[in-house]
């Protein structure tokens, strides 16, 4: 072999590699056998607009959701999985994933530091606590924050908003925007809300939200709060085992989002109710009960400290500690 055929055969091996990978990611649901013109339209009706979003899917729910038959379902489920290498990995991988992950600053150093950095991707973060505890105002800030640059803790994307209070309000963006000297115009359309007017509606805009995200390159998700509605709707005991059913796949619904999509972070605030059958210790706990205690990554309770201040504790989360940090709300938003 020459000298020249074989410089050739180097230059094109890295660009048959590049190409490989190329051709990977551009890989596309009417890509995969069974996945027709008819089936893909009624996937993309039902919010799956990826192979990775059709990977994560449940089977039962996608013939439901979808209305495509068993035969089909696990046709097209497998060959997704096939294409995401959903087997085994190892734990190094893993480890070398989970370093290379972004996070989300809050404003408050504190408050990161609790957090191990920030708000985490990939997960669903749970903020509860009585009234004025500062849930909606950090649901807020991290609006404003997520649009910023990697290297300032943001990352660089817009936000999807999903108010089921009726407390989203555009005043409070331009208070936070401008306390970081940000264009509060930019910042107020990279936000993209939705007025959840009840359970079902609340349900059907997290199924929506896949066609928001791609069109407005989305990187954060809040539910504020997520059980508003189910709690005024779903009353007595009788309803409360219907509750925690739909309940739960709501949940799951955004737990997929946040592992379908790179660089996406999901957080929920929730409400408290007092247990009075505790006599010792805090009677205070979140609402929903284990249905939301499991279905959240990252949980962290807020209480009310001096003035400004409020106190934030991790209570559940699978790599941190329990443990309390300061953090206060003032006029520019959430800082130490």
């Amino acid at each position: 072999m020459t000298s020249s055929e074989n410089n050739g055969e180097e230059e094109e091996q890295p660009k048959s590699k590049k190409d490989s990978k190329q051709k990977e990611k551009e890989y596309k649901l009417d890509d995969l056998p069974g996945v027709g013109e008819a089936t893909l339209k009624k996937l993309k009706e039902a919010g799956i607009t990826s192979v990775r979003s059709l990977a994560l899917y449940p089977l039962a729910k996608l013939q439901e959701d979808v209305g495509i038959g068993e035969k089909t379902s696990i046709t097209i489920i497998k060959a997704a999985q096939d294409v995401e290498k959903m087997g085994f990995k190892s734990a190094e991988a893993l480890w070398t994933k989970r370093r290379e992950m972004k996070k989300l600053t809050t404003g408050s150093s504190n408050l990161d530091e609790l957090l191990g950095g920030g708000i985490e991707t990939g997960a669903v973060t749970e903020f509860f606590g009585e009234y004025r505890t500062g849930k909606t105002q950090i649901a807020l800030q991290l609006c404003v924050n997520v649009q910023t640059a990697y290297e300032k803790g943001g990352l660089e994307g817009n936000a999807l908003y999903i108010d089921s209070e009726g407390t989203f309000r555009p005043e409070r963006i331009i208070d936070m925007a401008e306390g970081r000297d940000l264009d509060h115009r930019e910042i107020l359309k990279g936000i993209t809300v939705g007025r959840a007017y009840n359970s079902d509606h609340q349900i059907l805009l997290v199924k929506e939200a896949p066609k928001v995200i791609e069109e407005k390159n989305i990187k954060l998700i809040i539910v504020d709060s997520i059980i508003s509605h189910f709690r005024s709707e779903y009353i007595g005991r009788g309803t409360l085992a219907n509750r925690q059913q739909i309940l739960n796949s709501h949940i799951h619904d955004l737990l997929r989002l946040s592992e379908t999509y790179d660089e996406l972070a999901v957080l929920f605030t929730n409400q408290v109710s007092a247990n009075p059958n505790v006599f010792y210790g805090n009677p205070i706990g979140a609402t929903g009960g284990n249905i939301i205690a499991h279905g959240a990554t990252i949980r962290v309770y807020l209480r009310k400290g001096k003035g400004e201040q409020r106190v934030a504790k991790v209570i559940d989360a699978p790599h941190l500690p329990e443990a309390d940090a300061v953090f206060s709300i003032v006029d520019d938003g959430i800082t130490d």
